[in-house]
Protein backbone atom coordinates (compact mmCIF):
# COMPACT_ATOMS: atom_id res chain seq x y z
CA UNK A 1 0.00 0.00 0.00
CA UNK A 2 1.32 3.51 -1.32
CA UNK A 3 2.40 6.09 1.56
CA UNK A 4 2.02 8.61 -0.70
CA UNK A 5 -1.34 10.61 -1.25
CA UNK A 6 -2.19 10.58 -5.08
CA UNK A 7 -3.98 13.56 -6.21
CA UNK A 8 -7.22 12.50 -7.70
CA UNK A 9 -6.62 14.70 -10.71
CA UNK A 10 -3.18 13.41 -11.04
CA UNK A 11 -3.26 12.13 -14.75
CA UNK A 12 -0.43 10.38 -16.34
CA UNK A 13 0.15 11.65 -20.29
CA UNK A 14 -1.13 8.33 -21.54
CA UNK A 15 -4.30 8.35 -19.39
CA UNK A 16 -5.07 11.88 -21.33
CA UNK A 17 -4.18 10.55 -24.74
CA UNK A 18 -6.40 7.72 -24.07
CA UNK A 19 -9.26 10.29 -22.56
CA UNK A 20 -9.00 11.95 -25.68
CA UNK A 21 -10.45 8.69 -28.03
CA UNK A 22 -12.85 9.80 -30.55
CA UNK A 23 -12.63 13.31 -29.69
CA UNK A 24 -10.66 15.93 -31.87
CA UNK A 25 -7.25 16.37 -31.40
CA UNK A 26 -4.56 18.77 -32.62
CA UNK A 27 -1.29 17.31 -33.33
CA UNK A 28 1.85 19.40 -34.08
CA UNK A 29 4.65 17.24 -35.94
CA UNK A 30 8.71 17.81 -36.13
CA UNK A 31 8.17 18.38 -39.70
CA UNK A 32 6.43 21.29 -39.96
CA UNK A 33 2.79 19.67 -40.50
CA UNK A 34 -0.18 19.96 -38.54
CA UNK A 35 -2.74 17.93 -38.59
CA UNK A 36 -6.43 18.13 -36.69
CA UNK A 37 -8.39 14.89 -36.77
CA UNK A 38 -10.56 12.47 -34.22
CA UNK A 39 -8.62 9.86 -32.18
CA UNK A 40 -9.63 6.53 -32.53
CA UNK A 41 -6.52 4.88 -30.86
CA UNK A 42 -3.02 4.61 -29.92
CA UNK A 43 0.07 2.87 -28.96
CA UNK A 44 2.29 2.14 -25.84
CA UNK A 45 4.71 4.53 -28.63
CA UNK A 46 1.56 7.14 -29.04
CA UNK A 47 2.22 5.88 -32.57
CA UNK A 48 -2.18 7.50 -33.36
CA UNK A 49 -4.91 6.55 -35.98
CA UNK A 50 -7.01 9.05 -36.78
CA UNK A 51 -10.22 9.82 -39.20
CA UNK A 52 -11.58 12.74 -40.52
CA UNK A 53 -8.00 14.62 -40.68
CA UNK A 54 -6.90 17.63 -42.03
CA UNK A 55 -3.12 18.03 -42.41
CA UNK A 56 -1.62 21.54 -42.39
CA UNK A 57 1.64 22.22 -44.00
CA UNK A 58 3.97 25.29 -44.25
CA UNK A 59 5.58 25.48 -47.45
CA UNK A 60 7.66 28.46 -49.33
CA UNK A 61 4.15 29.05 -51.56
CA UNK A 62 2.18 29.20 -48.42
CA UNK A 63 0.33 27.24 -46.27
CA UNK A 64 -1.10 23.68 -48.21
CA UNK A 65 -4.12 22.03 -46.92
CA UNK A 66 -4.90 18.27 -47.14
CA UNK A 67 -8.03 16.39 -46.42
CA UNK A 68 -7.49 12.70 -45.17
CA UNK A 69 -9.94 9.80 -44.42
CA UNK A 70 -7.26 8.07 -41.90
CA UNK A 71 -4.10 8.63 -41.01
CA UNK A 72 -1.36 6.76 -39.00
CA UNK A 73 1.45 9.07 -37.09
CA UNK A 74 4.29 7.64 -36.03
CA UNK A 75 4.68 9.24 -32.72
CA UNK A 76 8.29 9.65 -32.77
CA UNK A 77 7.00 12.43 -34.65
CA UNK A 78 5.19 14.20 -32.79
CA UNK A 79 5.92 17.34 -31.19
CA UNK A 80 2.76 18.57 -29.33
CA UNK A 81 -0.47 17.06 -28.72
CA UNK A 82 -3.89 19.65 -27.66
CA UNK A 83 -7.13 17.99 -26.91
CA UNK A 84 -9.83 19.19 -28.60
CA UNK A 85 -8.12 21.88 -30.42
CA UNK A 86 -8.66 22.93 -34.08
CA UNK A 87 -6.62 24.75 -36.62
CA UNK A 88 -7.56 28.14 -37.03
CA UNK A 89 -8.66 28.86 -40.78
Amino acid sequence: MSTMPVSSSTLLPLELVDKCIGSRIHIIMKNDKEIVGTLLGFDDFVNMLLEDVTEYETTPEGRRVTKLDQILLNGNNITMLVPGGDMPE
